[in-house]
């Protein structure tokens, strides 16, 4: 996922930053960054971990408490 990708992730989501983070479970200034894809000078990955839970969140899914018995 790229900078310009997370960035239409989160306006498709119609998500300001402060609640993109919230859903992630992230703070405002890495939402930030990785719309920058930079922080400091330095490239910025966004991690699989947030790219799935982006994918998880555009799909309805807010949580998930593992499989069901």
């Amino acid at each position: 996922m790229r900078p310009a990708d997370f960035k239409r992730w989160r306006k498709g989501m119609k998500f300001s930053q402060k609640e993109a983070a919230q859903a992630l479970g992230l703070k405002r200034r890495v939402v930030q960054y990785y719309e920058k894809g930079e922080r400091d000078g330095e490239p910025v990955e966004i991690p699989k971990s947030v790219r799935l839970a982006c994918y998880a969140l555009m799909t309805g899914v807010y949580d998930w408490h593992g499989p069901h018995d």
